[in-house]
């Protein structure tokens, strides 16, 4: 399919909504205006009553491959992502082996090229002794360097402090940060052990990875990040403590910028009792303040993108006692419909969860050509039904980990159409074969 026609679409792009169609040549958008009913496509689709938004871009995913592929791989849950309104996302480095160095990381690129339905690119992911890599990344080619500031598998925790130094000083390009001070978990998982042995209940989640916890390593990152003049992405803000640590307004010339995602604001401690190990994930789900406030930084420009940390694991791995099962949730094939909750919630107008999942992402990471509806830019769109209820049913599932938290609620959003560079890969409720997405470009420089 060389070219696709939209019609009678309602476009929401760069805080406007607007009657338009849209014409899609060899990828790209050629055309948007009030009628090009008259321009000749190999398919055409109507979309009265449907919302066209450019699709969301998720800055922050694990999708395991290599070597934990039995949870989920990069064709698994790319194929979810679209199902999910997602076009493109950000995987991190934290698989076996771990990508910390360039030819791990070229290699993920080289399977992505064959088996991702959606656009792509990787972190690469520093440790306390590959200073030599993280200084050699190209800006221009890699999405960023994931810096764990708080637990993680393998040798990835950088915990020694010259080596947080270096990477700050040294790294050419975003440093994504996961901000939670390991000595203090590991004082209070001694606590908690101490008063409930193994058996401590999940609803002292929050309680172990603390605000503190997260207030102290978040604030240790904008220090080194103020220190140094690091471009620096703090991923997962769960505390109203640590939005001071952020500026509000736009996106353009901030050095230090937030994600939030969707699970830290749409959940809240109350769920841990129906979820239990289902909802675990680092950082903690914190109290209905927390999310409160997360939900008002958006709209003040303090939190400036929503993401997903769609982190899969089998449900014979969560269906463990505490200590011993692993924190993530797989959550991409609701990304979008679970973000514009805000939406329907009055939280967020239309065109700011716009902003938060596309626009923005394309601002903070400097993507080339991609997060908006602009002729001449890549045709990454999603047609979403905003009056079309979306019930969360096992059986619909596409993660290779076959289950989700919000199994049994009822977003109000439902995605209609996924297209992907050009192609369309979701449609009526069926992934439609043969859509690849292609790898990111970044338009920046040493």
């Amino acid at each position: 399919m060389r070219s696709l026609l939209i019609v009678n679409a309602r476009l929401v792009d760069e805080g406007r909504e607007f009657e338009a169609d849209l014409y899609v040549h060899n990828g790209r958008i050629e055309a948007i205006g009030p009628d090009l009913a008259h321009r000749r496509a190999d398919r055409v689709i109507d979309a009265a009553g449907l919302h066209l938004l450019p699709g969301m871009i998720d800055d922050q995913v694990h999708f395991r491959e290599p070597g934990l592929v039995h949870k989920a791989d990069i064709a698994s849950e790319s194929r979810a992502a679209v199902a999910g309104g997602v076009t493109s996302f950000m995987d991190m480095p934290n698989t076996r082996p771990p990508a910390t160095d360039l030819e791990a990381l070229e290699a993920k690129y080289a399977r992505a090229e064959r088996v991702s339905v959606a656009n792509y690119s990787f972190y690469l992911g520093a440790t306390n002794d590959n200073l030599d890599a993280v200084a050699g990344i190209d800006p221009a080619e890699h999405c960023g360097v994931k810096v764990f500031m708080g637990a993680s598998t393998g040798n990835m925790l950088v915990d020694d402090e010259d080596s947080l130094r270096g990477i700050f000083a040294h790294c050419p390009t975003l440093i994504a940060t996961h901000c939670e001070d390991t000595p203090l978990i590991l004082d209070n998982e001694r606590r908690f052990r101490a008063r409930y042995g193994e058996d401590v209940p999940m609803t002292c989640h929050p309680l172990i990875r603390s605000h503190e916890a997260c207030y102290r390593s978040s604030r240790r990152a904008v220090e080194l990040a103020r220190e140094h003049g690091t471009r620096l992405h703090v991923l997962h803000l769960t505390t109203e403590r640590e939005l001071e640590l952020f500026e509000a307004g736009p996106v353009a010339g901030k050095r230090i910028t937030a994600e939030a995602c969707v699970h830290h604001l749409l959940l809240d401690d109350r769920d841990y009792e129906t979820l239990g190990t289902r909802m675990k994930c680092n950082p903690a789900v914190k109290t209905r303040c927390d999310r409160d406030a997360l939900r008002q930084a958006l709209t003040q420009g303090k939190l400036d993108v929503i993401g997903t940390d769609h982190a899969p694991h089998t449900l014979e791995e969560k269906n463990q006692p505490y200590f011993k099962a692993p924190a993530g949730l797989p959550l991409v094939q609701h990304a979008l419909p679970a973000a514009l909750e805000l939406f329907h919630d009055g939280v967020l107008r239309l065109p700011e969860v716009v902003s938060k999942t596309s626009h923005d992402v394309a601002r903070c990471f400097r993507l080339r050509e991609r997060g908006f509806l602009r002729e001449g830019y890549w045709a990454d769109l999603v047609l979403v039904d905003l009056r079309a209820g979306l019930e969360v049913r096992r059986e619909d599932l596409l993660y290779k980990c076959g289950w989700s938290p919000f199994e049994g609620c009822r977003f109000r959003s439902r995605i209609h159409t996924t297209v992907v560079s050009g192609r369309i890969a979701w449609h009526r409720g069926r992934i439609v074969e043969g859509a690849r997405g292609l790898r990111l470009a970044f338009a920046r420089q040493r």
